[in-house]
């Protein structure tokens, strides 16, 4: 059962498990595992509300009756908090920053191999998990954490990562294999891999710096992604025109 989740949820759950005494780890691991399914990740325990958990640890042949499970309704807040990654210490997660579509006008989605904090340290096959970033020219936000345990368990384990993160237009890793990354092209996702003499030490925010400056004036790949017109072609453009004039 603990091969069939993330770190993170693992710590989540063995906090929330010590806010209701009694129960235990082991119990509360499966019966959540009953209700959600694995594998158990992190993005999956931050849906469950207080009201999920009583039923959870009612049992379905009780979840009608109220769900009268011995622990005040403050207790179970506590729990579903914990389970939510809220007040985690030790937490390898960065915090979200708050993000709303349509919030940064001109910015594009990237995608960011990770297996510890902010760091692009993974590789597309193997990384835990994709940090999701919106860049504009003059910010960047950390919007989403998504686990890719799940797609350990696909038939097609890259077609599956590709899936993740086929709604970013860039993706940045450590490396990337070949046929992988003709699956994240395919996905509508263009595959950069870092250079580890660039990316050293560094966090994604920083890298995703040179991004910033590279969306002012596109060179012709992220002019593609981003569905405008190359800063480097414009000038032919406007040369053909005079010439037409």
């Amino acid at each position: 059962m603990t091969q069939a989740m993330t770190r993170e949820a693992a710590l989540r759950l063995g906090l929330a498990a010590n806010e209701l005494p009694g129960l235990g780890v082991p119990a509360l691991v499966t019966a959540i595992a009953d209700h959600c399914g694995l594998p158990l990740t992190e993005t999956k325990l931050a849906a469950l509300t207080v009201t999920d958990l009583r039923v959870i640890i009612a049992g379905d042949d009780h979840a009608e009756q109220d769900c009268q499970v011995g622990y005040d309704m403050d207790t179970l807040k506590r729990a579903v908090r914990f389970l939510w990654g809220e007040g985690v210490e030790g937490s390898e997660l960065p915090p979200l920053d708050i993000y709303a579509e349509g919030d940064m006008p001109g910015s594009i989605r990237v995608a960011c191999a990770s297996n510890s904090a902010e760091l692009i340290d993974g590789h597309f096959g193997s990384c835990e998990r994709f940090l999701i970033y919106q860049v504009s020219p003059t910010e960047t936000r950390l919007i989403a954490v998504r686990p890719t345990l799940e797609a350990e368990h696909a038939e097609d384990k890259n077609l599956a990562r590709a899936e993740i993160i086929k709604d970013c237009q860039v993706a940045y890793f450590q490396s990337i294999g070949g046929p992988a990354a003709a699956k994240v092209v395919r996905a509508g996702v263009h595959p950069v891999k870092l250079n580890p003499k660039v990316g050293a030490g560094k966090t994604a925010r920083e890298i995703l710096a040179d991004l910033q400056q590279a969306i002012k004036s596109p060179p012709p790949w992220l002019a593609k992604v981003m569905g405008v017109e190359s800063a480097a072609l414009a000038v032919y453009r406007e040369l053909v025109e005079a010439e037409e004039e």
